[in-house]
């Protein structure tokens, strides 16, 4: 293993590992089965002190939440078997992804069960000590004072990438009882495709699909460019654990932006940082929803304090490289503007958070810069709305009616069917066409009401229902 070195006492780990796989080994004991290397592998599992072991600097379970605590984190790296390292992953472990400081209730649910009827799966371990799989499960028995844990034992010839894939592997079973946080799993996800894996094994690996995959390479890219673009002069910025919350919004706004990209790419950019920035602010999903590619332009800019109003836009040409002479518009100046705005709310959140960092001046700037944003964003989504659900209301009688459509045609199939197999009710369809016919003159009625210059479709309605005189 050459990614970290050896722990102080894995020389002192390695001769009672060595010792108990003898015993395991004279004894035929328990066994756990594993992917290695693209073979099945059984592993003699033995018993192991719970405070003897290291839990994994490296496990993907709290890789985002690493960030939480720079100057921890710092510690961890520089000393990944250090008691204050193994401490704070210790805390990680338990903690919930979403709301560090409290202890996430799937971690209080392994506990209880462990607690109540006992270790059921073993973990795994490196013959130096290193939790490879049941981190969770060690941090859970200490807790409970439990002394020992039971472990598979990896080969000797282990390496840091077989360490991840065993980890990958045993952790994306159906049957894993805590599965990995929607930031770690993206995490975990990428690492795989930079190892130059194909996209369709690792899709089967996470047991997702293809378009599954492709949204969280998306939303991972949006992610990275949001922190990216967060990051301030005084070395702030916005951490993965940031966006953990927030994994239906982020989802939907890949849903909107592709669907809006197809027929125009700055029309999508726009919606993409208007979503982006009320992510940022804490907006529910529902008020998320609201923000269109119109939303800046038309809602957000006319209540936009001046303070924090992007500079006015123009559009201008962009030359292509290697092609002299050659140029292409620029994003449109709605797409600059609501990006500009976005970068203001990407610094100021991580300005506002990074105590520590910045300066408490700074700190209540940016404080006063998002709570003037939120207030903007209030005021911008009451019309917004108001104007979404007058729209919802306009298409509502046309969609049902499209929808009505799409049951008769769906009728005249089935009763093609029941007429070649004999199975056909004749009187209870009857009376059926004789209620279509009720509804018919109902609708008709009220579309002579409201079409005083009818469409050729409203013509033929109100043709249809007329009685023979």
């Amino acid at each position: 293993m050459t990614k970290f070195d050896a722990p102080p006492q894995g020389d002192n780990i390695r001769s009672i590992v060595e010792e108990r796989l003898a015993e395991a080994g004279h004894s035929s004991g328990e066994k756990i089965t594993i992917e290695w290397r693209g073979q099945p592998m059984h592993l003699d599992v033995i018993s192991m002190p719970t405070d003897l072991l290291y839990y994994n600097p490296d496990t993907h379970r709290i890789r985002a939440q690493r960030t939480l605590d720079t100057q921890r984190d710092s510690e961890l790296e520089r000393e990944p078997w250090g008691r204050a390292g193994q401490d704070y992953l210790d805390t990680l472990l338990k903690c919930q992804p979403s709301d560090p400081d409290h202890t996430d209730p799937d971690f209080e649910a392994l506990r209880d069960d462990l607690e109540n009827f006992g270790q059921k799966d073993p973990g795994i371990v490196t013959r130096d000590g290193v939790l490879v799989n049941g981190n969770t499960r060690c941090a859970a028995l200490r807790e409970l004072g439990e002394k020992y844990i039971r472990v598979g034992v990896l080969p000797e010839s282990s390496t840091w990438d077989d360490i991840n894939t065993v980890e990958l592997s045993l952790q994306l079973r159906k049957e894993h009882k805590r599965d990995y946080s929607y930031i770690n799993r993206l995490i975990a996800i990428d690492e795989q495709l930079k190892a130059n894996r194909r996209a369709e094994d690792i899709a089967r690996d996470f047991r997702i699909k293809m378009p599954t995959l492709n949204q969280d390479r998306w939303v991972y890219g949006v992610i990275l460019d949001a922190i990216s673009r967060s990051r301030t002069s005084d070395g702030a910025s916005l951490r993965m654990v940031d966006f953990e919350a927030h994994q239906e919004k982020l989802r939907e706004l890949y849903r909107a932006y592709t669907k809006t990209a197809s027929t125009d790419k700055d029309a999508a950019e726009a919606l993409k940082e208007s979503r982006l920035a009320m992510i940022l602010l804490g907006y529910a999903k529902t008020d998320v929803r609201l923000a269109q590619s119109d939303f800046h332009e038309k809602y957000l800019e006319p209540k936009l304090a001046d303070i924090i109003k992007p500079q006015k836009q123009t559009t201008s040409s962009v030359a292509i490289p290697g092609l002299v002479g050659v140029s292409v518009p620029d994003a449109t100046p709605t797409a600059k503007s609501t990006k500009a705005l976005t970068d203001t709310l990407l610094r100021a959140k991580a300005t506002a958070q990074s105590v520590g960092t910045s300066t408490p001046g700074r700190i209540t700037e940016a404080a006063t810069t998002i709570k003037i944003a939120k207030d903007s964003f209030d005021r911008a989504l009451t019309p917004a709305g108001r104007d979404v659900r007058l729209q919802q209301r306009k298409l509502a009688a046309p969609e049902r009616l499209s929808d009505a459509c799409d049951d008769i045609e769906l009728c005249a199939g089935e009763l093609a069917q029941a007429r070649a197999t004999r199975a056909l009710d004749d009187a209870a369809f009857d009376d059926a066409v004789l209620r279509l016919r009720i509804v018919l003159e109902k609708l008709a009625k009220q579309a002579s009401r409201s079409f005083p210059e009818p469409g050729d479709g409203v013509a033929w309605l109100l043709d249809a229902v007329k009685t023979p005189s």
